[in-house]
């Protein structure tokens, strides 16, 4: 069960990036596309799966949030991401602004990904 998790949850890690990437380049360009039903849809479908096979991994893994480091920095790490991306699809003003959103959500997911990987919170000292 834990490595389906595992898989499901990196898969949904991709898919979810790669969705962000997309969403953004039509942002960047103004594009109507994002605000096609299916584009508005399927992150949150991707998202939810990502979220519950999180949950299920804590429980695999007897790893907690509040409880163990590296999990509290990857779910912190996720409300950043999750806030930078809201500003850098629907709340920036400009390119500008959105293009800094855009690079911090992506240093943020950088983060996220070699805490998980590590189990470290501090993996680059």
């Amino acid at each position: 069960m834990y490595m389906a998790l595992k898989h499901i949850h990196m898969l949904c890690a991709l898919l979810s990036m790669l969705g962000f990437l997309m969403r953004s380049t039509w942002a960047f360009q103004g594009s109507a596309l994002l605000q096609k039903k299916p584009v508005k849809i399927l992150p949150h479908i991707i998202d939810t799966v990502f979220l519950l096979s999180a949950i299920g991994l804590t429980f695999a893994i007897n790893q907690y949030p509040f409880v163990n480091g590296w999990v509290t920095a990857k779910l912190l790490g996720l409300i950043a991401y999750i806030v930078l991306g809201t500003l850098t699809l629907k709340r920036a003003r400009n390119n500008q602004q959105r293009a800094i959103y855009f690079g911090l959500a992506i240093l943020v997911y950088i983060y996220i990904v070699f805490v998980a990987k590590s189990h470290n919170v501090l993996f680059f000292l």
